[in-house]
């Protein structure tokens, strides 16, 4: 798995709130158009440079496309970026803190040692 391009997604789409929405609402073509537009753009870098390399394997793309939490941090997704761009999709759809209790429950039975969050 390509930890880094996976957390630069969760990173990048939370960052923005009509991103947040429209992961949110199709998630299938955001993930499409994220990876073909914003995928091998340089972070935090305001001119053109790209790299061309980057792409998401079957199963990151499969698993983002699922908005599948677990799935990713069981592939080494970094769970604060996934609990903060998540809580910002589905929070609203919960009464106060039960997307993050929902989160937790979904997450219950991964024990130590977790999977390794290095990027």
């Amino acid at each position: 798995m390509s930890k880094y391009l996976v957390n630069k997604f969760l990173y990048t789409v939370d960052r923005d709130p009509d991103l947040v929405e429209r992961y949110k609402t199709d998630p299938s073509g955001t993930v499409a158009w994220w990876e073909a537009e914003k995928a091998n753009e340089i972070l935090n870098v305001t001119t053109q440079e790209k790299s061309t390399w980057l792409e998401f394997t079957d199963s990151e793309r499969e698993a983002l496309v699922a908005q599948d939490h677990v799935r990713l941090f069981e592939m080494g997704a970094h769970p604060f970026l996934t609990l903060t761009l998540f809580i910002a999709m589905f929070e609203h759809d919960h009464e106060p803190l039960g997307y993050v209790k929902a989160y937790a429950q979904r997450m219950s039975h991964i024990s130590l040692p977790y999977p390794d969050i290095a990027t």
